[in-house]
């Protein structure tokens, strides 16, 4: 029989609600029918703990006295966008301090979260209505009216592992990659990921309340790059960098251990963000996609070792997990994850506490994600039109 979220809430509220690990359920799988599960289990804690670029934060600093409208805003040294109104600003994850490329936004906000000091430069014009043309000041969470996480895009569907064919290194988004195939990195959690457990995005959608960096945050629309129109295998997994999801969460209420700042060498800087979502086993169809295991998630190594970064590979993730995979012939090349399963582990076993405690509750989407997206490239063009 189906159940909706309403009906699994109830279970939450009388305290007989059943919880596991998408990995539990996988595990749960090989020996129970799905049918059967769908009855018995109501929901899957998933989670996924890894560098998600397009990250950000809305701030609010308050007003100066007299007051300022701040036209170019530095946050330790990072320039955060001054185009929003008088005191507000958005500081994105990858932008770097002038004075030191191995520091960025990514590490403002870390510190923000911790409660460190920052230091604000702002500069002004003047005007008759904000007549303060210079601010320098130190700011921390507790002085500012709002900071919150704001990301265009998180929690990509899938994506491709990475590898290099030239004789040097590349130093890349994908971390270091040694010449000559002699390494390859890849970025998941796998058969514990959101989105690779519900991949027609049936239970996930605008308003779906989810873990966000240690506190509870919400799905506000599609992420960026969001692309429905994938290859898929029989599981209805895309075998490449499918859907994505754009997140708000309380920056104030988030901790350390689940958002991090990391710098990239030669490449730059990025954050770690940690995304549980769970999802409400409605049905045994539902129950089916949350069996999936990483023998039967798919992707590809590509090569940045060329410009148009090239597939050479089909691969599933329980190769990649391994330790390493065939490439280049015969031969061996060692894998290494830049996503953290142990954290994720970590982010889906809190999550299903939340869960148990009655301190989290599901939500129904008040509308789905868009089921037919596809992504346009940006290609040289004349006219104004």
């Amino acid at each position: 029989m189906a159940k909706t979220v309403a009906q699994i809430n109830e279970k939450i509220r009388g305290g007989t609600v059943v919880v596991v690990s998408a990995e539990e359920f996988s595990k749960m799988a090989r020996s129970v029918d799905l049918a059967t599960l769908a009855e018995e289990v109501d929901i899957v804690t998933t989670a996924t703990f890894a560098p998600m670029c397009s990250s950000g934060a809305i701030i609010n600093f308050g007003h100066w006295t007299p007051p300022i409208r701040m036209e170019e805003i530095r946050l330790n040294g990072v320039s955060a966008y001054e185009g929003l109104a008088a005191v507000d600003t958005y500081i994105g994850a990858t932008a770097e301090s002038k004075f030191d490329p191995t520091y960025g936004g990514a590490h403002v906000i870390e510190a923000l979260i911790r409660g460190d000091d920052v230091r604000l430069q702002a500069h002004g014009k003047g005007t008759d209505c904000y007549p303060t043309r210079e601010v320098d000041t130190w700011i921390n969470k507790e002085t500012v009216n709002e900071f919150y996480l704001f990301n265009p895009r998180n929690a990509y569907q899938n994506y491709a592992a990475a590898t290099n064919s030239t004789g040097k290194i590349k130093y890349t988004y994908m971390g270091s990659l040694l010449p000559r195939f002699s390494n390859v990195t890849y970025s998941t959690s796998g058969e514990l990921s959101p989105l690779l457990n519900d991949p027609y995005l049936r239970t996930i959608g605008l308003g779906t309340r989810i873990f966000l960096g240690g506190t509870i945050g919400y799905v506000v629309w599609n992420g960026t790059q969001y692309n429905t129109r994938r290859e898929r295998t029989v599981d209805g997994v895309p075998t490449l960098g499918g859907a994505t999801l754009a997140v708000v969460g309380d920056a104030k209420a988030m901790s350390t251990e689940y958002i991090k700042s990391a710098y990239y060498e030669k490449y730059g800087v990025s954050l770690f963000v940690g995304i549980g979502i769970p999802i409400p086993v409605l049905d045994e169809e539902m129950a089916a996609h949350l069996a999936i295991t990483n023998d039967r998630i798919t992707t590809s190594i590509v090569d940045f070792g060329k410009e148009d970064h090239p597939p050479l590979r089909s691969v599933t993730y329980a190769e990649l997990a391994s330790g390493s995979v065939k490439l280049d012939g015969e031969r061996q090349v060692k894998t290494a994850p830049l996503s953290s399963l142990a954290k994720a582990r970590e982010i889906a076993a809190l999550l299903k506490a939340w869960i148990e405690e009655k301190r989290f509750f599901l939500t129904q989407a008040v509308s789905n994600l868009p089921t037919d997206s596809f992504v346009r490239p940006l290609v040289p063009r004349e006219g104004g039109k």
